[in-house]
């Protein structure tokens, strides 16, 4: 398809290791035609690049969905992870993602870690990645070149 070649092409025009590029994709986006989605995945993780379902947990479809879609990472929506050091409930759940995300061989990352004590909380329940404002801020590219020359 014209953006397998598009990427394909940035890829070598950028010198950019595919395995360096994750791409993300909602679960809604991927059922709008699963069967086009799949393909398109396919053929970008055959360049080397990968891929993580967004938003994971918040569909009842999710767990379904998580066997067909050819995923490396599911990411965690930040509605189960915002207050998860003052609830119980959204560590349960967290925990459950987990364990089915590391039955089908998936890295999790979790969305809004906001504090050190949500970050604690997600390394004890064995969530492998984390992004969020306690992380860092998003960066603008420039700023992250000047950070690689520092």
């Amino acid at each position: 398809t014209g953006l397998v070649e598009h990427v394909k092409n940035a890829l070598t025009r950028f010198n950019v290791a595919p395995s360096r590029v994750i791409f993300e994709i909602t679960e809604t986006a991927a059922l709008a035609d699963i069967g086009s989605a799949i393909d398109m995945m396919d053929a970008l993780r055959a360049l080397g690049c990968r891929f993580a379902l967004d938003d994971f947990g918040v569909g009842f479809s999710s767990l379904y969905y998580l066997k067909k879609l050819p995923v490396d990472f599911v990411k965690i929506d930040g509605s189960f992870v915002r207050n998860l050091h003052e609830d119980e409930e959204h560590r349960v759940l967290i925990k459950a993602l987990v364990d089915v995300a590391n039955a089908f061989h998936l890295k999790t990352v979790a969305e809004f870690v906001e504090n050190e004590e949500i970050l604690q909380v997600l390394r004890e329940l064995g969530v492998d990645y984390a992004q969020g404002y306690h992380i860092d801020k998003p960066l603008a590219f420039s700023d992250i070149q000047q950070r690689k020359r520092a």
